[in-house]
């Protein structure tokens, strides 16, 4: 055995001992520094630092006697029940679910009822298929009755596989059942452990006591009517609705688990001596100096301290186009940083993150219940008791006027009602309807999550829609080039186009893409210099260019104000504005836009026919934003709107006692896809967005 000597250090990853001094690699978490043996051990624990120091016996533990610390305060809430929390994970107390935990775990595990739920469905689908054959065989062609065994033999057969299904695979059913009995709030698996287990002790009873029923319960076997393919049949189509649930909350996290993986797994830390180092980002505390370098992600919510970039935020609004950042500006933990770098003070980390909160928005609103589940759960507490007084009035009713023998009869028709009120549509007719609609609607290109968003569907009255990528096409165009002079000279626009190819700003692609759709071919450029928050300048062709904002123009002593009038008209066309200068000339002009998708239009129009009231809710500009309403025929506007604040206009809607729908395809707009009644997600967006809406749209 390796004995460690005093100096030495233990490699959390291969458990490698050696002196301090000799580390190829050093990395801090959670206030704590871990050494390596070589660079493949630091990244492997750079990646996931929690797997190497959570995992039991690890070399960390074992040497250093160390654990990372637990998270203090899980909550577990019920699925189906939110209101229900606990602070230890077990079975809720009024449906009998696994309670899960109110915040992800980082890492994914295998959920444990998901897997014994899926054993107990396929083991129980074999046993049943047997049963529910040989109880039709005799509606079957030529009435091959029994497949030649006789009615007892049938019956012993589907007994014994009928066993298994409702005592093991029920059991759950009958445990939450029993739990809605004891505390006192009736729900569906009170009624179907009710009827599940009547029809199959009564099948029992008339199995092992046929001579107990009356003669005209028995047929020419003497045997009295069997249900055990009821219980078996209904026990298999609850497992499998229990199947499919557990299967779409797991796809939900999973999306979750991408949203939250947007955040950067480390930070480049400017500690007080001035040196900089990569640490966990679990490591980052408020106040903490942070460098951001060109194409990193930004991570966590602070403040600029020094340098300037331009910022992806498609993440907040779902716009394309990237946001202009100097010192003294706030930046967003998650978003990219594009060609320029900067140093800024993390504010807010962690769960305290406006990612976390927008991930913490989309899960509680997910595991809200619609009105109508708290409507069916109330109509259960009336219905279970209703069928239990009915049952036991039809035998009292039999007992004392009906034929001899009386209580025979009256067991037979108390049973009869218990069994008859069993919610077989609950896993019979609802499944077909279920199917045939979302097979209708995936011929069309529009999948359907789940049944409650197709139910609730028909009731919507108002219909929010973003704008970028889900009315527009989400992606930047040249859409106007005007020249000095007569107009009629793309001159500038190539040139323009030459010195754009040499930046990685999107507007760039997109003049580098209109010059050639317009047959021109851009030259290369020379002494390209961008200006962040200006625009770009250069030599082209021997030629002294400059594109960008009127700012620039100004401090180039090049006046746009010839370009006034045109420039605010394409702006009122929901167009971004940028100025070209040649030579010390103003030499053009050009409007880049998202141009509005063919089809939206249309759409519009038909949706507002039917009588919805057709809303827009987008992160961009107010004047970008009534352009794009007004081409739509939109009169209502809801702009610059952050995504907890997409989610606050729709909670209010629907407090107002409107039916609300959401159409959205960024990550922007996972809140309000989760919240609203219905959630449309566009097909293409993230998978967040198409898991927190109950419908996506192919196309």
């Amino acid at each position: 055995m390796e004995v460690m000597q005093p100096g030495d250090v233990a490699d959390p990853v291969c458990g490698m001992k050696f002196p301090a001094a000799k580390a190829k690699g050093r990395f801090d978490f959670e206030g704590a520094t871990y050494y390596f043996c070589n660079p493949r051990c630091l990244e492997k624990f750079r990646q996931e630092p929690r797997r190497y120091l959570n995992s039991a016996g690890s070399p960390a533990e074992r040497e250093a006697g160390s654990s990372t610390p637990g998270k203090i305060g899980v909550r577990y809430v019920c699925p189906m029940d939110p209101e229900v929390a606990a602070d230890a994970p077990g079975p809720c107390p009024v449906c009998g679910m696994a309670l899960e935990p109110e915040e992800l775990p980082a890492a994914e595990a295998e959920n444990p009822e998901l897997s014994a739920m899926r054993r107990r469905f396929w083991a129980c689908l074999v046993l049943t298929l047997p049963v529910f054959v040989s109880s039709m065989a005799d509606m079957l062609p030529g009435r091959m009755t029994g497949f030649g065994h006789t009615a007892a033999r049938q019956g012993w057969l589907q007994a014994v596989l009928t066993t298994p299904v409702v005592l093991w695979g029920g059991f759950p059913f009958f445990e939450r059942g029993i739990q809605s009995l004891l505390g006192r709030r009736l729900n569906m698996f009170t009624l179907i452990s009710l009827g599940v287990g009547v029809a199959y002790l009564y099948s029992l009873a008339a199995l092992l006591f046929p001579g107990a029923f009356p003669a005209e319960f028995r047929g020419e076997s003497g045997q009295a009517a069997l249900y055990f393919e009821a219980a078996a049949v209904i026990t298999v189509l609850v497992l499998l609705g229990q199947l499919l649930e557990l299967q779409a909350r797991r796809r939900t996290s999973q999306a979750i688990r991408r949203l939250l993986g947007l955040a950067p797994k480390t930070a480049r830390r400017l500690e007080e001596d001035g040196a900089e180092r990569d640490v966990a980002l679990e490591s980052v505390r408020a106040g903490d100096r942070l460098r951001v370098r060109p194409g990193e992600r930004v991570p966590a919510d602070g403040l600029i301290l020094e340098g300037a970039s331009w910022l992806d935020e498609s993440l907040l609004s779902g716009e394309p186009l990237p946001v202009e950042k100097r010192a003294g500006d706030p930046v967003t933990g998650g978003t990219i940083n594009g060609t320029g770098g900067f140093l800024m003070r993390a504010q807010r980390v962690g769960g305290e993150s406006l990612l976390a909160h927008i991930v913490r928005m989309v899960r509680a609103a997910q595991m809200s219940r619609a009105p109508i589940q708290r409507l069916a759960d109330s109509v259960s507490g009336y219905f279970v008791p209703g069928v239990v007084l009915v049952s036991a009035a039809t035998f009292l009713l039999w007992a004392w006027l009906g034929p001899s023998p009386r209580l025979a009869y009256a067991l037979v028709n108390a049973v009869a009602v218990l069994i008859v009120a069993c919610p077989c549509a609950l896993g019979l007719a609802t499944p077909m309807s279920i199917m045939v609609g979302t097979g209708r609607g995936a011929s069309a290109g529009i999948l359907i999550r789940d049944a409650e968003a197709l139910e609730t569907l028909e009731k919507i009255d108002t219909l929010l829609v973003d704008k970028t990528g889900t009315l527009t096409e989400g992606k930047p165009r040249l859409a106007a080039a005007e020249a000095a002079g007569n107009g009629g000279d793309l001159e500038f626009l190539r040139l323009a186009a030459g010195l754009e190819m040499s930046s990685e700003h999107p507007l760039a692609a997109a003049l580098a893409a209109g010059a050639l759709a317009r047959g021109l071919r851009p030259p290369a450029a020379e002494e390209f210099k961008a200006l962040p928050g200006k625009g770009v300048v250069g030599l082209v062709e021997g030629r002294r260019v400059a594109v960008g904002s009127a700012r620039l123009l100004e401090e180039l002593a090049i006046g746009p104000e010839y370009f006034e009038a045109k420039a605010e008209a394409l702006r009122r066309d929901a167009q971004t504005v940028l100025y070209v200068a040649v030579d010390g000339k103003a030499a053009g002009l050009l409007g880049v836009s998202d141009p509005i998708k063919a089809s939206a239009a249309a759409a519009v129009r038909e949706l507002r026919a039917r009588g919805l009231r057709v809303v827009m809710l987008t992160g961009d500009s107010r004047a970008t934003a009534e352009a794009v309403a007004q081409k739509l025929g939109i009169d209502e506007v809801r702009a610059q709107v952050l995504p907890h604040e997409k989610n606050d206009v729709v909670r209010k809607l629907q407090e107002s006692g409107r039916r609300v729908a959401m159409a959205g395809d960024g990550i922007n707009d996972a809140p309000a896809l989760a919240q609203a009644d219905v959630g449309f997600a566009i097909g293409g967006g993230p998978d967040v967005a198409i898991e927190a809406g109950g419908i996506t749209l192919l196309r």
